[in-house]
């Protein structure tokens, strides 16, 4: 990826949004007192889209309320034990976080101090390239780790001692992982060995923390080529045994097959490619999945019969996209994708108007109907009543013998 030089940060279509310009003047923008910091930084020296707007600055987060609800601007305090708020201005939401240092970590959980050192507050982010920060008015860069040199290579660095990094808080073993499969080329060395020599850290974490980190590292750009590295030093094997070479290289044939047919990429139906029928269940309820999620999985792990249509029919569009991608047939996961679900034209007052009496014969029958029409191809109205005329005979005459 190009990279922008390193100077200020280039215009882009999120700095333009309606109540930024009253969110920095509350803070103190043009004094200094608040910076961009993070992904918003990141992404737009990459040009990528912006999404989420994080914004660092110096004052104490009550005084950052008072400063927002003086400027007539919503504050809400979503985490301001830890210091961030939520600013709100003409639909516009920024986070705003004071300026933090760490005072003790247990891999999960960090206690922080608050402080106006912009050089601590980057000292205690995870990666060199998301310690970047940009002035509020001015826009300028502000850069104290080498970020911007990382980003140009390619490379994911930890701030700091890896090692240290990671005793910090566990989770950021496999933030290396998803940062390298996004916006990476090469693994940084050390980073890659501390991540080895610590995986079985993951074992502390939760495993909703490791789910939505897997998740998000399923629909990165390099997702395939940095799952291959990881099983290839074992770092899923603690948590995730399952995730081995052979399910990986299933991955990437769904990847392919999305790619083929025109289909934009799943994170559920991505998990999916990874396991099997036979330990789905198991690892979809150890990463505490919902129900919807769990169900879907198993859906598209199944292996009823049928033409692609029937299965879309049968399963719904998404299911059956889902089981057709895994088996490699883009054209007819394609074919599926664009196919609106019909609706049998046909209900079970129909049946009793031909002479069926109400009750368990209306719904067997009209079962019949459906199983004809959806074999003939999902024909029109009047097709699908010569059947139900054909299945209604069928069964007066069973009743009268």
């Amino acid at each position: 990826m190009a990279v922008t030089e390193p100077d200020t940060l280039p215009p882009a279509a999120w700095m333009t949004r309606p109540g930024l310009d009253r969110i920095a003047a509350a803070l103190g923008a043009d004094e200094g007192a608040a910076r961009f910091v993070g992904g918003a930084v990141r992404d737009t020296l990459l040009g990528l889209p912006v999404s989420d707007i994080d914004v660092a600055t110096i004052h104490p987060p009550q005084e950052v309320v008072r400063r927002l609800q003086a400027a007539g601007i919503k504050a809400v305090p979503t985490g301001i034990a830890h210091g961030t708020i939520t600013a709100v201005a003409r639909g516009t939401v920024v986070e705003v976080t004071t300026l933090r240092r760490d005072v003790t970590t247990d891999g999960r959980h960090a206690e922080v101090a608050f402080t106006d050192d912009w050089q601590a507050d980057a000292a205690r982010r995870d990666f060199t390239m998301n310690a970047l920060y940009a002035d509020m008015a001015t826009h300028r860069l502000h850069d104290y780790f080498g970020g911007v040199a990382d980003l140009r290579a390619g490379r994911v660095r930890f701030i700091g001692d890896p090692l240290r990094r990671i005793a910090e808080d566990h989770l950021r073993i496999l933030r290396f992982f998803r940062f390298l499969a996004r916006f990476g080329d090469t693994p940084d060395a050390a980073g890659l060995d501390a991540c080895i020599a610590r995986a079985n850290d993951l074992m502390a974490l939760s495993r909703e923390r490791i789910a939505d980190e897997l998740l998000k590292l399923l629909m990165a750009r390099d997702a395939v080529a940095v799952l291959r590295l990881m099983t290839g030093h074992a770092i899923w094997s603690p948590v995730l045994p399952e995730i081995d070479p052979a399910a990986v290289e299933r991955l990437a044939a769904l990847v392919a097959a999305e790619a083929a047919g025109g289909i934009a990429p799943d994170p559920i139906r991505r998990l999916a490619a990874l396991l099997d029928a036979g330990n789905a269940e198991g690892v979809t309820a150890r990463l505490k999945l919902s129900n919807a999620q769990r169900k879907r999985i198993a859906t598209a792990l199944g292996h009823d019969a049928g033409s692609p249509l029937a299965l879309g029919y049968r399963l719904g569009v998404e299911g059956a996209v889902d089981r057709l991608l895994l088996a490699g047939d883009h054209p007819a996961a394609a074919r599926v994708a664009a196919w609106q679900r019909p609706t049998l034209p046909l209900s079970g007052g129909a049946l009793v108007e031909r002479g069926l009496a109400r009750g368990p014969d209306v719904a067997r029958a009209l079962r019949q109907v459906e199983e004809r029409w959806i074999a003939e191809g999902f024909p029109d109205a009047t097709r699908t009543a010569a059947i139900a005329d054909d299945v209604v005979a069928q069964a007066l005459r069973s009743s009268s013998n």
